[in-house]
C-alpha cells in the first residue's frame, strides 16, 4: 500500500501510486525536460515524430473539444423536448468503434436508458428493433460515414419504421458525423436531424464531442456536468509540477518498457460503470502498432482472475473518494485513478497520447484495422469460405489447423493455451449476441484461472475497431479463440445482397484471415446450438488442467 500513499491530484481527479511504478519518476522527469506538458497543451503535432505530424496536426482537438461541445447544448435541449413531445423517448444508438463505448459508459454510470446497437448479430439487431419501436429515435453515429455496420443498422431501422407504418420518419433519425462525410449527404437525403462533430478529434478520443454527448443528452444525461468536470481538470494538462495525467502516462510507458506491457483495468466499485471497456479501445488502438503496444485486460471485479501477473500493471478506476478512503476496491493495485467521469475521459486520453510518445508510435492512426474490413468486403462479394471442422464435440464444431490429438473442446483449449508464449496473451473473440449470450464472457475469467497468461475478451465485431488493431499491429505474442454461432432466424440488410448473419460470418472470417496470415495460433468454436454451446464451452473451461 506504500506506493498508493503517494497521490497526485488536480481538478477533482487523483492518481495514486503512479510515481512509484519503477522507472516512472525518471520517465516523467524526461517528459518535463522535453517540455511535453506545455507543447501538448499547445497542440504541438511534432511530439510523436515527423511521420506522425500530419495525423497529429488534425487530431488534437480532444484537448479542448469540451469547450466547443457547449455550443451544442441549447440545440440538444430543444431537440430532446421536441422528440419527447412527440412520444419519442427511447434512444437507440447505432455506431461502432469510437462512436459507442463512451456513450455506453456515460449512460450506465449516470443511470439513464440508452440502447447501444454495435453488433451485426441478427439476434441483437432484432432485439433492438423490437424494443419500443414506436417510441424510438435512432442516433446514427459514425465519423467516417462509411462503416458497413452503421450503414446496415440505419437501413434496418428505416425498414422497421416503414414496415410498422410509423409517422414522421425523418424526425426519428439523428445523424452524427464529421463535416463532408457520406453520412452528411445521407442525412440531407433523409431530411434527418444532422449534428456535425468536431473533425479534429479521432473516434477513440471523441468521448466529449458530439459522438459522446448527443445520444446521452437525448437520453436524459446532464452532459453540461461532464463538460464542467473536464474543464475543471483541463488546466493541469499544461502544468509540469502537478499533472496527474502526465504522471499516469509516464507510468504506463515505463511499465511497458520494463516488461509489464499489459494493463489490468478494474472497476473499484465507486460509481463508474464500464469505464474499462472505453479505456481498452482507447489504449489498444492508440498504442498497438509497429510490434509494440500496451494490451488492456478488462477484469470483471477486483477478485477476478488475471488482475495480478508478473507482466501486468494493475490499475483500478473509480469515482471520487472521500478523504482518508483507501483506493483499490479491496485489492492493492499498482495505480488507482479516481475522479469524475468527465475528468477521467480527458485524463486517459492525455495519458495515452503521452505513453504513445514514449513508445514511439503514432496514437492517431490505426494502420491494421482496414485489413479485416477489406477481407470482409471481399468475402461478401465472393461468398463465405467452405470449412471443415477438425472434430465435433456435442453442440460445438471445432476448427483449427494441426490441433494434435485434441478431440474435445477442453483439449483444444489446452492446445491453444500451450501455444501462448510466456510474455503473450490469449484473446477470446465472440461473434455472438452480447446480451442474449452474455454468459459467454465468463470464459475469460475461467481461462485466466487455468493459466499464467493474460486473457482478454472481446465481442465481435466491435473489437475489430479497437483491440483488433493491437491483435494485428502489436507484439506478435497473441493466440486467439474465436467463437461463432449458428443463425436460425436471420435478418436481411435492406438494399444489400446479404443478411446480418452473413455479414457477421464474413467479419469473423475476415479477421481469421488477417490473424492466420500473420501466423497467430487460432481455434474457432462454432456453436451449432448457441445456448447449449455456451454451456459446453464453460464446462470445458472448468475441465481444463493448469496450463503454465
Amino acid at each position: 500500500m506504500s506506493g498508493l500513499l503517494e497521490v497526485e491530484a488536480a481538478g477533482g481527479l487523483a492518481v495514486y501510486g503512479a510515481r512509484a511504478v519503477p522507472g516512472a519518476a525518471e520517465t516523467r522527469a524526461q517528459l518535463v525536460a522535453d517540455n511535453v506538458p506545455a507543447r501538448l497543451a499547445a497542440k504541438d503535432p511534432t511530439l510523436w515524430g515527423p511521420e506522425a505530424a500530419a495525423d497529429a496536426k488534425i487530431r488534437l482537438g480532444w484537448l479542448d473539444t469540451f469547450r466547443r461541445g457547449r455550443e451544442l447544448l441549447p440545440r440538444l435541449a430543444e431537440l430532446r423536448d421536441e422528440l419527447q413531445n412527440t412520444g419519442l423517448d427511447n434512444v437507440v444508438l447505432t455506431g461502432v468503434g469510437g462512436s459507442s463505448p463512451a456513450p455506453e459508459v456515460i449512460a450506465r454510470t449516470l443511470g439513464v436508458d440508452l440502447t447501444v446497437l454495435d453488433s451485426t448479430d441478427p439476434y441483437q439487431v432484432r432485439a433492438a428493433l423490437n424494443n419500443r419501436l414506436a417510441s424510438s429515435v435512432v442516433v446514427v453515429s459514425g465519423k467516417s460515414g462509411g462503416t458497413i455496420e452503421t450503414d446496415s443498422h440505419r437501413r434496418a431501422c428505416l425498414k422497421a419504421f416503414e414496415d410498422a407504418d410509423l409517422p414522421d420518419l425523418p424526425s426519428r433519425f439523428v445523424i452524427v458525423t464529421d463535416p463532408g462525410s457520406p453520412l452528411e449527404a445521407v442525412a440531407e437525403e433523409m431530411y434527418a436531424n444532422l449534428i456535425l462533430a468536431d473533425p479534429e478529434v479521432d473516434g477513440r478520443y471523441s468521448a466529449l464531442t458530439a459522438f459522446g454527448i448527443v445520444p446521452t443528452a437525448l437520453a436524459g444525461v446532464d452532459v453540461a456536468e461532464l463538460l464542467d468536470e473536464a474543464e475543471e481538470f483541463a488546466p493541469s494538462l499544461a502544468d509540469a509540477v502537478t499533472n496527474p495525467a502526465l504522471t499516469l502516462g509516464a507510468a504506463l510507458a515505463a511499465a511497458t518498457l520494463s516488461g509489464r506491457d499489459k494493463i489490468a483495468l478494474i472497476s473499484d466499485g465507486t460509481g463508474l460503470v464500464g469505464t474499462g471497456d472505453w479505456i481498452e479501445q482507447l489504449i489498444a488502438e492508440s498504442t498497438g502498432k509497429q510490434g509494440r503496444g500496451i494490451l488492456p485486460v478488462v477484469i470483471e471485479s477486483p477478485d477476478a482472475p488475471g488482475a495480478v501477473r508478473h507482466d501486468v500493471l494493475t490499475v483500478t478506476v473509480g469515482g471520487s473518494l472521500p478523504p482518508e478512503s483507501v483506493p483499490g476496491g479491496g485489492i492493492t493495485p499498482h495505480i488507482a485513478v479516481n475522479g469524475p467521469l468527465g475528468a477521467q475521459f480527458l485524463a486517459w486520453e492525455y495519458a495515452t497520447a503521452v505513453a504513445a510518445r514514449l513508445l514511439r508510435v503514432n496514437p492517431f492512426d490505426q494502420p491494421d484495422v482496414a485489413e479485416s474490413k477489406e477481407n470482409t468486403q471481399r468475402i461478401l462479394a465472393a461468398g463465405l469460405p467452405t470449412e471443415t471442422p477438425a472434430f465435433v464435440d456435442g453442440p460445438i464444431e471445432v476448427y483449427g489447423a494441426d490441433l494434435g490429438h485434441a478431440r474435445t473442446v477442453d483439449q483444444a483449449l489446452g492446445w491453444l493455451l500451450s501455444r501462448v508464449p510466456p510474455d503473450g496473451y490469449l484473446a477470446v473473440l465472440a461473434f455472438l449476441d452480447r446480451f442474449g449470450q452474455a454468459e459467454a464472457a465468463q470464459a475469460r475469467a475461467g481461462l485466466a484461472d487455468h493459466t499464467s497468461r493474460a486473457v482478454t475478451f472481446g465481442w465481435g465485431p466491435r473489437y475489430l475497431h479497437a483491440s483488433g488493431q493491437y491483435h494485428k499491429g502489436g507484439p506478435p505474442t497473441g493466440a486467439f479463440l474465436q467463437i461463432t454461432g449458428t443463425v436460425t432466424e436471420d435478418l436481411p440488410v435492406p438494399g444489400r445482397p446479404y443478411t446480418f448473419g452473413i455479414l457477421e460470418a464474413a467479419q469473423a472470417a475476415g479477421d481469421r484471415e488477417a490473424l492466420t496470415r500473420r501466423g497467430r495460433p487460432l481455434v474457432r468454436l462454432h456453436l451449432t446450438d448457441r445456448a447449449a454451446g455456451v454451456s459446453r464451452l464453460l464446462a470445458a473451461v472448468d475441465e481444463l488442467p493448469w496450463v503454465s
